[in-house]
């Protein structure tokens, strides 16, 4: 509990209990960026690289677990790769259900222009479950209606009060009186979140918001959060924050070292995180 270890995640992932964890966040190295931080993987050969660790993952997460990836295809010569499709259907092979995808809609990207395409501001945030019953609580990530609600539910038609089909014959409708008197809904499945974050000393560290956005969907104060690609520690140290247990893994030692300093560095992690290489 509440370890941070140096080491190659598939390594010590294989000496931890099966059906321990009840949340895995992570965000490992995309196929053939962050070279110059660990070495890049050709996007022919990822999904023969992640799906030992996946096979490792489905054992560790209880059956009420979730999983979350957060992962970005990248473009190769002028095309889209399809690493990160190819990579879920041969997760489904393995057992994982792809339950639903989250995207994290960059707010402060700086603009771009390419000859065949503009910037990217997102990147996606896969779930997957072992079982289509697991833990979620909803309404710690509820957020405030909105100032659309203050018109809209002043005077409502006949139809508002009752649920109206759509007309595309889709299926799907809505009550719209169904908001009334709410302060607070439900999400949707875009999260609008800056990039800036407080570690600037890792390649790749994404917000403190990220990370903690699902640990409040997915668990509860004392369930364990896993990431084995730990980078400078974001997820372990939020988590902590939240009163989680945290076990981070790092195969990089300067950044073991960053992660070790950060935690180190915040009064509530000064005597928990341990030295375990």
């Amino acid at each position: 509990m509440n370890q941070l270890i140096l080491g190659d995640c598939l390594e010590v992932m294989r000496k931890m209990d099966s059906e321990s964890i009840d949340l895995i966040f992570t965000s490992p190295p995309y196929a053939d960026q962050r070279k110059s931080t660990y070495g890049g993987i050709h996007p022919d050969n990822y999904v023969k690289w992640f799906l030992p660790i996946t096979e490792q993952l489905l054992r560790l997460l209880k059956p009420t677990g979730t999983f979350v990836l957060n992962i970005k295809e990248k473009v190769l010569d002028g095309e889209r790769s399809t690493y990160v499709l190819e990579m879920i259907l041969e997760m489904r092979k393995q057992g994982w259900l792809w339950t639903e995808e989250f995207i994290w809609h960059k707010k402060n990207s700086y603009p771009g222009k390419w000859p065949n395409r503009f910037r990217d501001s997102w990147e996606r945030l896969l779930q997957f479950n072992k079982n289509k019953h697991f833990s979620m609580y909803q309404d710690n990530v509820k957020v405030p209606v909105g100032d659309w609600a203050k018109d809209r539910l002043k005077n409502l038609s006949e139809t508002d009060m009752i649920r109206d089909n759509a007309r595309n014959g889709s299926g799907f409708g809505k009550n719209i009186s169904n908001w009334i008197g709410r302060e607070t809904v439900y999400p949707s499945n875009v999260l609008h979140l800056a990039t800036e974050c407080s570690n600037k000393n890792h390649s790749a560290a994404f917000p403190d918001e990220l990370p903690k956005w699902f640990i409040s969907l997915f668990t509860k104060e004392g369930d364990i959060v896993l990431d084995p690609f730990v980078g400078s520690g974001t997820t372990a140290i939020v988590a902590n924050k939240m009163h989680r247990n945290a076990i981070g893994i790092e195969i990089l030692p300067e950044y073991y070292e960053l992660a070790l300093k950060s935690s180190q560095n915040n009064e509530l992690l000064q005597s928990i995180f341990q030295d375990v290489s």
